[in-house]
């Protein structure tokens, strides 16, 4: 006896062919990483403190021990030493802007997470003027008791 599959093939390529072009239903929008918000978050409160050259509220941001590599400046270690950099060569100089959509925020286990992203320096006053530069950026947040401490920076690009 044979079997016929022809009306199983005919429903499902009537399935297949009606699927595409039945009503599709407004998907809710996914609730916020918390992480990235956090990171978000942390990354704004850094540079603020840095545009506005607060150095007390950009230091309590740095781990005592951080590392910072820079493609040009080269390697430094120490909150100290990043505090002073800025000192003498960003307050009142520069203004660093996260370019918008660049930002990327990866968890890790057990330490906290990685942030990715492309940031922009301008002069002071020059809103209308063409940028200094732009730069990639890797940041490094290591979890503490008040949220996050960034330990690790890797800039490069500019």
């Amino acid at each position: 006896m044979k079997t016929s599959f022809a009306p199983l093939q005919a429903l499902l390529l009537t399935a297949l062919i009606a699927g595409p072009l039945s009503p599709i239903h407004a998907q809710t929008r996914a609730a916020p990483d918390p992480l990235f918000q956090t990171i978000q978050s942390l990354d704004a409160q850094l540079f603020d403190a840095y545009n506005r050259c607060d150095l007390e509220k950009f230091g309590s941001l740095l781990a005592d021990d951080l590392e910072f590599y820079h493609d040009v400046g080269g390697f430094s270690r120490s909150r100290q030493t990043t505090i002073e950099g800025v000192r003498n060569n960003i307050c009142g100089k520069v203004i660093r802007e996260l370019v918008p959509g660049t930002l990327e925020v990866y968890r890790i286990a057990n330490y906290g997470a990685v942030e990715i992203g492309v940031h922009r320096f301008h002069h002071p006053g020059q809103d209308n003027a063409k940028p200094v530069g732009e730069a990639k950026f890797i940041h490094l947040w290591q979890k503490d008791k008040c949220g996050g401490l960034l330990a690790r920076i890797r800039k490069r690009g500019f």
